[in-house]
């Protein structure tokens, strides 16, 4: 790289730097507000470990509003430089505003893609190993500590209650089968249901109906389409598992459309990183390098954030689409990045013209 490129980087690189840290700071201040999750890690973890999980909890939500943090510390590293006449002299010397952009833009896009795979990994674990669920926040439609699964493997349609399960979801405990489908087995409760290749097994069950009376039966089978990391992600989240799990789920095959979706959703979010956080520096130059007669950047340093809002905005109404399966993942992953970026490079390219 050329000295230019090292100019412009670091500027660039040390505004952005300190308005992440800010952020982070103000999202941990956040988290450790939260008394009852700090006292429960405390409590069974140690005072350190519960440090620990408020400074992984930031770094999780640090990442998620990156597009708009990078694009506040792209601006104010922009000004910087037209403040120090450095920008003025870049440009006056023939360099275009490609080339000035060229540095930083590799290096968010590489740093930015060792995020994804790396710190939001680390963040995962942790946060998945000391992060409990706050009391009464399990679910806002059942109650705390009862699963609640839907089942359906051909004309076999039931729902499953069960207030225990295993690590993997490959075995539940205390279980109790609603069948939806008429048949005669009406309610069965059983101690444990373990899946196995295809079917959920009852070692020893016990079948009620509406006229007859209760009896016992053992080794009775349910079918499913159901795997035990189906099962898991279902009472988890995506946002429980890292970028390497998600792709081993995908590559060995998911029946449910929900959670292919929502893994799908997932992995090419984090994939496309590097080009949301492209687009959010592309916007930041593009409102704030151009050359003025004035001073006054106002104007364009508030239109430069409206529009990073809008496109984090934007990202995660994409985002809870591409879960749902109302639009493609990938669309939705990489749709928003790609409107950033086209905003970003129209911009530019009219200021080249020498038209702003």
């Amino acid at each position: 790289m050329t000295r230019i490129d090292w100019i412009v980087l670091n500027r660039l690189g040390s505004r952005i730097g300190v308005t992440v840290l800010i952020f982070y700071g103000i999202i941990a201040l956040a988290e450790s507000l939260d008394t009852w999750r700090f006292n429960f890690v405390a409590d069974n973890y140690g005072l350190p470990m519960a440090g620990v999980m408020v400074a992984m909890s930031a770094v999780r939500w640090t990442i998620k509003t990156l597009p708009v943090t990078v694009l506040m510390g792209a601006i104010l590293g922009f000004l910087d430089l037209k403040a120090r006449h450095e920008m003025t002299v870049i440009q006056s010397s023939g360099i275009s505003m490609w080339r000035a952009v060229r540095a930083p833009t590799i290096v968010l896009a590489v740093l930015s893609l060792a995020i994804a795979l790396g710190g939001e990994t680390a963040s995962t674990i942790i946060n998945r190993g000391l992060y409990p669920t706050p009391p009464g926040q399990v679910s806002m439609q059942t109650p705390a500590g009862e699963i609640w699964l839907e089942q359906q493997s051909g004309e076999a349609h039931y729902v499953m209650m069960a207030t225990g399960m295993q690590p993997g979801g490959g075995l539940l405990g205390n279980v109790t089968i609603f069948r939806l489908n008429g048949a005669g087995d009406d309610r069965i409760e059983a101690p444990e249901a373990q899946l196995q290749n295809g079917i959920w097994l009852l070692p020893k069950a016990v079948i009620r109906n509406a006229h007859e009376p209760a009896r016992n039966v053992y080794n009775y089978s349910l079918p499913t389409t159901s795997t035990p990391a189906e099962i898991s992600l279902k009472l988890a989240s995506t946002e429980d598992m890292t970028f390497f799990e998600l792709a081993d789920l995908l590559r060995a095959g998911v029946t449910d459309s929900g959670i292919h979706n929502a893994a799908t959703m997932r992995l090419i979010k984090l994939l496309a990183l590097p080009l949301v956080l492209t687009g959010s520096l592309f916007i930041a130059f593009a409102f704030t390098a151009g050359y003025r007669r004035s001073s006054n950047y106002g104007p364009a340093v508030l239109y430069g954030i409206v529009l990073g809002f809008v496109v984090f905005v934007i990202t995660e109404m994409a985002d809870r689409a591409g879960s749902t399966g109302v639009l493609d993942p990938a669309f939705a992953a990489v749709g928003p990045a790609f409107v950033a970026i086209v905003i970003g490079v129209t911009v530019l390219l009219h200021k080249e013209d020498g038209r702003a």
